[in-house]
């Protein structure tokens, strides 16, 4: 039987890879949903292709005009809108599998939902288990759901492991997440206050939109990756390691106790991960060319210790700061970041102001323990009210 598929956030590039990987197994999968936040000319290309049951759009005259251009079209796609629509699409009783691969705080809710409905889930919005944390992963365990990690590394890392969970806890040394460096990883950090956008977006490796660009750029999507692997496979902090390696071959590694290392390599293509999401634990064609062996001259591993290393990616140290502090920062930081970055993009603040922001802010806002999303929803509010304020003074500032 096929499986119905729910995409959400289907006009990004995980989105559009994973319908890239869908396309090649028609006889596996059908697309039961699709969602964009403001896309409506791809959403309508994507909708024309796969015929999904339901189309989301987060703006009303936007959705208004993609029923438009499908009722022209001879489409019966139905069109929803708002949250609660993508609530919908993720919990639906005819799906069987859920993409979440929408950026940043906004897909939580619809991660949830997925969650407590029981679906295989494969999680591409890392933001999810931050700002969820424990209340996601309860979630996740009562609902019956599978969770199954997208991002390369993490991906990675759960090819490494042994499929008995039981035995992660003793046998495991340390899990080790890759990173590329991103676009500043040999300049000199007295520079970095002073680079373009179109800089910090210029990612060396990955082709990706433009906050999770900038994120890798600060090195603050390997934070938030670190907070995701301690809820993803249950390891204390001190148990979670990261290294620069600059070719992106090999995604992550995991080190035995009994000092055995289980790496998993593969070209940098986002279908290779999403592939085996979407089959396991059988695997699939993805479309990745696969590594030429003779053609790798080297692979290279650079450590965090170097001091200049430390100086251009500040932001990496708050994930084991914010691990070790009372439940909810991690969303404290999570939202600081996202309108940290955001700034940056608008040209309100520099590029090292971002750290600035996610530091003051978690220094400015102690929150409480959350066990609910309206909890969370109201951390993640308050700590976006307190990094706005610093913004403002920022900008002011420049």
């Amino acid at each position: 039987m096929k499986q119905n598929i729910t995409i959400l956030g289907s006009t990004g590039s995980i989105g559009q890879n994973t319908l890239d990987v869908v396309s090649r197994h028609p006889e596996r999968f059908a697309v039961f949903a699709l969602s964009a936040n403001h896309n409506v000319a791809k959403l309508l290309e994507q909708c024309l292709a796969f015929n999904p049951a339901y189309a989301v759009l987060m703006d009303g005259n936007k959705a208004h005009n993609l029923v438009d251009a499908l009722t022209a079209q001879g489409s019966r796609t139905q069109v929803l809108c708002g949250p609660e629509a993508l609530d919908q699409v993720a919990a639906d009783p005819s799906v069987d599998v859920v993409m979440a691969a929408i950026v940043g705080a906004a897909g939580l809710s619809s991660c949830l939902a997925a969650a407590r409905a029981g679906k295989r889930l494969l999680l591409a919005n890392k933001e999810a288990l931050v700002v969820g944390a424990q209340v996601f992963m309860d979630a996740v365990q009562k609902g019956g759901a599978t969770l199954l990690p997208i991002d390369s590394e993490h991906s990675a890392v759960f090819q490494s492991l042994p499929t008995d969970k039981s035995t992660w806890a003793t046998s495991v040394q340390k899990i080790i997440l890759t990173a590329s460096g991103g676009p500043f990883r040999t300049r000199d950090p007295a520079t970095l206050q002073g680079v373009s956008i179109e800089e910090a977006c210029a990612h060396p490796t990955w082709v990706m939109g433009r906050k999770i660009s900038v994120d890798s750029a600060t090195m603050m999507n390997k934070a938030l990756e670190v907070i995701e692997a301690h809820y993803l496979f249950g390891l204390p902090p001190e148990k979670l390691e990261v290294v620069i390696h600059p070719q992106s071959v090999i995604h992550s590694m995991v080190e035995y106790v009994d000092a055995s290392v289980v790496a998993q390599l593969g070209t940098p293509d986002m279908r290779v991960p999403i592939a085996y999401g979407l089959s396991w634990p059988e695997r699939i064609a993805s479309g990745a060319k696969a590594l030429n062996f003779s053609t790798l001259s080297a692979l290279s591993f650079e450590s965090f210790a170097d001091s200049a290393h430390r100086q251009r990616y500040p932001g990496l140290a708050l994930a084991w700061q914010v691990l070790k502090a009372p439940s909810g920062s991690t969303a404290v930081l999570n939202a600081a970041n996202e309108v940290g970055v955001g700034a940056f993009l608008a040209g309100e603040i520099g590029f090292l102001d971002i750290h600035q922001v996610n530091c003051e802010t978690l220094s400015a806002y102690a929150p409480k323990a959350a066990s609910t999303l309206d909890d969370l929803i109201a951390i993640d509010q308050e700590a976006r009210r307190v990094a706005l304020s610093l913004v403002a003074h920022l900008g002011g500032r420049a």
